[in-house]
């Protein structure tokens, strides 16, 4: 009886030993840990200033982990100051990510960074070498304090004279986190920045740090690296953007672009509305514009009333979450290059080209092929998602619900004034939304979808021709 036993356990340990974890998986299954982890610790009394449902404080974490800034309480009254410094803690473990922030540990403890965990490295911020990894993890972490400090600063020189010098360098402190992680939580109250709509220093603040957290780790590398280059008079600054790398340089012209279209685009739209801009002064109509381009980007802060928003500017707003901010960053949605591969792969075939082109480079096929997977996959989750929503609320108005479910899917966190309302099962379609949302349908898609068939990468068959179009 005792050599079966023996035999069972020799099994059960030869089992484990097989079962291998992809970076994927283990970004997904890391993601779902700090989320049920902080559920667990936002449930705590301790962390409560009176008693929460458990479904709430999972909501608050998935937003937190997954930076994206719905809730269901009010997070300034709800929550203790030991719940809101671990509300502080998941937003940031949420923007740097479950990588990173395990390097970060490892770095600390002074743990060895195996090759194991240089690959995970590597495929996770998508780097062409091995080499160099953990000075990139340092540069990371350094880069995150250095601006996330900039920006607690600048918020304190407002909040500080409001609050007092303790609360008010703390609130400088979380807000700068939660805008640099592009989260959108705040602990202000019930209307987010509408108060500070017509102050400079927040807005500006605010929209830097979205921006900042938005380009993505290897933008900031790739600028800085060419920065010093012409510091040290390497190469004249008129060469710095064509020295770019091609990511960073689609990066960069897309990111402002979004920025100026969509500061004009609410300009025009929301002018005459009461209800959002239309009593500002003209000043204060950019600012507030810009701020709103900006926040639709993932990040989730409001300075005007997002259920005033006209239907138009709901339906542009959905449009600019979708796209989202840039890869290997905090923002979310289907990401900026995403959506540049696919205008581009429209343009090559309108002009006749074989293949999809920028700044004088040929886009690799596999690129093309996994942003149009992404951009349907996305909106196929969206869809599912909204069509849910529209079953469980059909008292409320389509525009808010499909607002909610973009901001969700989007990692924005702007709400119509809605999700607090929303039934509990309509909570969970929101909480998948978000998850998937995070770390990306394709990264959910491979995650469930088993192991990958690596003869089929190899396998070539017959071309046929089909009718399209």
């Amino acid at each position: 009886m005792k050599t079966d036993w023996h035999n069972l356990y020799s099994k059960i340990q030869e089992k484990r030993k097989k079962i291998t974890f992809n970076t994927m998986q283990i970004i997904a299954f890391g993601f779902l840990g700090v989320i049920f982890l902080g559920s667990f610790l936002l449930y705590l009394p301790i962390s409560n200033q009176e008693p929460i449902a458990y479904l709430d404080a999972l909501f608050v974490s998935v937003s937190a982990v997954c930076v994206t800034g719905l809730v269901t309480v009010v997070s300034a009254t709800q929550f203790t100051v030991f719940g809101k410094v671990v509300l502080l803690g998941l937003i940031q473990i949420g923007g740097l990510g479950v990588i990173a922030c395990t390097m970060a540990v490892f770095l600390v403890i002074r743990k060895k960074i195996t090759m194991k965990s240089r690959v995970m490295i590597q495929q996770t911020y998508n780097l062409e070498t091995l080499s160099g990894l953990v000075r990139f993890i340092i540069r990371i972490l350094r880069g995150t304090v250095l601006v996330e400090g900039i920006g607690a600063v600048l918020f304190a020189f407002h909040f500080v004279p409001e609050y007092g010098f303790i609360k008010g360098l703390a609130y400088g402190v979380f807000h700068s986190v939660s805008a640099f992680c592009n989260a959108g939580i705040d602990i202000l109250g019930t209307t987010s920045f509408m108060e500070y709509v017509n102050s400079p220093l927040i807005s500006l603040t605010t929209m830097f740090l979205i921006v900042a957290g938005g380009l993505g780790f290897t933008v900031w590398h790739d600028v800085r690296v060419n920065l010093q280059d012409v510091a040290g008079k390497k190469r004249p600054i008129k060469r710095l953007f064509t020295r770019l790398h091609l990511q960073s340089k689609i990066v960069i012209v897309m990111t402002a672009g979004l920025i100026v279209m969509g500061t004009i685009g609410y300009f025009l739209l929301e002018y005459h509305n009461d209800a959002t801009i239309g009593n500002l002064s003209f000043g204060e109509k950019i600012l507030a514009s810009g701020f709103q381009s900006v926040t639709t980007r993932t990040a989730g802060f409001a300075t005007v009333s997002q259920a005033g928003l006209t239907s138009a500017s709901k339906v542009f707003g959905c449009i600019l979450m979708f796209i989202g901010g840039s890869p290997g960053g905090t923002a979310g949605g289907i990401k900026t290059t995403t959506m540049a591969i696919l205008l581009l792969t429209c343009a090559a075939v309108i002009r006749g080209r074989k293949y999809t082109e920028c700044f004088g480079r040929k886009l690799a096929e596999s690129n093309v092929r996994s942003g149009i997977a992404i951009a349907l996959l996305t909106f196929a989750i969206w869809l599912t998602g909204l069509f849910g929503l529209a079953i469980l609320e059909p008292d409320e108005k389509f525009i808010d619900l499909m607002y909610e479910a973009t901001s969700a899917i989007g990692t924005v966190g702007l709400s119509a004034d809605l999700t607090p309302a929303l039934t509990r099962s309509s909570h969970v379609i929101l909480m998948i939304l978000m998850y998937a949302g995070r770390i990306g349908p394709i990264t959910m898609a491979l995650v469930f979808a088993g192991r990958e068939d690596v003869q089929a990468k190899f396998r070539d068959l017959p071309e046929k021709r089909i009718m399209i179009g």
